[in-house]
């Protein structure tokens, strides 16, 4: 059996990602770009991991589908993911000054440009799976519907309204478990599963594939918590201790770092189980959960 080289699988998804975003931006703005757009450009390719895109290939590829007909579909994820961070940085949420190593967006331009940019972003993903001519009618269908519901009210819209209105508030396990199902995990569950839709799953995969995807996203928000604490801002790029400034409730707040690191520990675990079915082609999601937990940004 192979050894599974995640650095290389990431740089070069990494890479394609970088163009495909590029490319994919330049079909939903103007020839002629002016500043709104020059704000979507500056936060779209200020770098990042790209995981939700990365995950969305990783995903059609475990079902043994042509990833090159999810390209897409994954740049219309990392724009809207994108336009969530630019709208969490402003002064009205979270007040960040940097993202990504870079100036924030309200930083670089000014907040109107930056609430404008994250709204053109959004639209701008709809418009790029609008015109996909590469799936049929009802499968393309599906991938909006699993995108507007991670997005919007139903799913990290409402996450994030969740989290303003725990600022200083004592949640429980559950509560903040659901919290984060939306804010973090719901946007994550969507690209591994439209990955899994453009791939052609099984509904028994898109099922296996779901739970995976709940338990990563779940992870990586206990580990985004742990990294606010104890993390190196110069590998992150951004600030640290933001959440302990603004009283929001954190697992390490909730259940102290030690207990906080066996529990991405024990989801990470829960998630890799239910890759057995899909054996050698899994390896990249497998690869995935484990590093969305020992990330050091």
């Amino acid at each position: 059996m192979s050894v599974f080289k995640l650095k290389e699988y990431l740089d070069a998804h990494q890479h394609l990602m970088e163009q495909s975003l590029k490319d994919h931006l330049k079909e939903s703005t103007p020839s002629t770009p002016g500043r709104v757009v020059q704000a979507m450009e500056y936060s779209l390719m200020a770098g990042g991991k790209r995981l939700r895109p990365i995950l969305c290939l990783a995903a059609c590829q475990a079902v043994n589908g042509d990833t090159t007909k999810a390209l897409r579909a994954a740049s219309a994820l990392e724009m809207i993911h994108t336009y969530s961070l630019i709208h969490d940085d402003l002064p009205a949420m979270d007040n960040d000054d940097l993202r990504r190593g870079h100036p924030t967006c309200h930083k670089a331009f000014d907040e109107a440009t930056a609430v404008l940019a994250g709204d053109a972003l959004l639209t701008a993903a709809f418009h790029l799976l609008a015109i996909d001519g590469t799936t049929s009618p009802s499968v393309a269908l599906e991938v909006v519907r699993i995108t507007a519901t991670a997005s919007g009210a139903l799913g990290m819209v409402e996450g994030q309204m969740r989290d303003i209105e725990a600022e200083g508030c004592s949640l429980g396990i559950d509560a903040l478990k659901r919290l984060h199902a939306l804010k973090t995990g719901a946007l994550i569950c969507a690209s591994v599963e439209i990955g899994a839709v453009l791939g052609g799953a099984t509904a028994e995969e898109r099922r296996a594939l779901r739970y995976y995807a709940d338990k990563l996203g779940l992870a990586f928000q206990v580990a985004d918590d742990i990294l606010n604490v104890e993390g190196d801002p110069l590998l992150m790029g951004k600030g640290v201790g933001t959440d302990a400034k603004l009283n929001k409730a954190t697992y390490p707040s909730l259940l102290g770092l030690s207990e906080s690191k066996a529990y991405a520990a024990t989801l990470v675990d829960e998630a890799v189980g239910a890759l057995a079915p899909f054996n050698e082609r899994a390896k990249p999601l497998e690869a995935l959960a484990y590093y969305s937990i020992q990330r050091r940004s």
